[in-house]
C-alpha cells in the first residue's frame, strides 16, 4: 500500500463532494433571549472523516514532524495565511511539505471557520493530495 493511500484515497470522493455549507443563524434577534449564533461551515461527512485522517496520518508518521508544519513551510519559504499557501508552486515540494500545507489549513480552522472549506473551493487541498499521489512511488 502506498505511503499517503490513507490521504489520497479521499481524491475522487472530493471531486464529488459538496464539501459543506456555511450555518447562518436566521431565528435569533440577537437580544440577551436570543443571541444570534455566529456562522459556521457544516462540513461534510467526507470532510470529517478527511480531516480526522489528516490527524492519524500524523500521529502515524511521527517521523514527518507535522506537528512542526509552521517551521517546515517556513523552511520551504512558505510565510503567510492560508491564501498565500493556496496559491505556493508545489511542482517542487517534498511530500513533507505537501502535508505541512494540508496540516496549515486544517489546523487555521481552529482559529477562522471556514479555512478548509475555502481551501477546497479553490481547488487547493485537491492540487496538494495529487502532489502527493505523484510522490507516492
Amino acid at each position: 500500500m502506498s505511503q499517503f493511500k490513507m490521504l489520497t484515497k479521499y481524491i475522487p470522493m472530493l471531486q464529488e463532494d459538496h464539501i459543506g455549507e456555511w450555518m447562518i443563524d436566521q431565528e435569533n434577534d440577537g437580544t440577551a433571549e436570543h443571541p444570534i449564533q455566529m456562522p459556521f461551515v457544516k462540513y461534510s461527512e467526507t470532510v470529517r472523516h478527511f480531516i480526522e485522517d489528516v490527524y492519524n496520518f500524523a500521529e502515524q508518521h511521527q517521523e514527518l514532524e507535522l506537528t512542526r508544519y509552521r517551521e517546515i513551510l517556513k523552511e520551504n519559504g512558505i510565510e503567510g495565511g492560508p491564501n498565500d499557501m493556496e496559491n505556493v508552486d508545489i511542482s517542487s515540494l517534498n511530500a513533507q511539505c505537501v502535508l505541512a500545507l494540508i496540516m496549515g489549513v486544517v489546523r487555521a480552522e481552529r482559529f477562522c471557520d471556514g479555512t478548509i472549506f475555502n481551501s477546497f473551493k479553490s481547488g487547493a487541498i485537491l492540487k496538494w493530495l495529487e502532489r502527493l499521489k505523484n510522490l507516492d512511488v
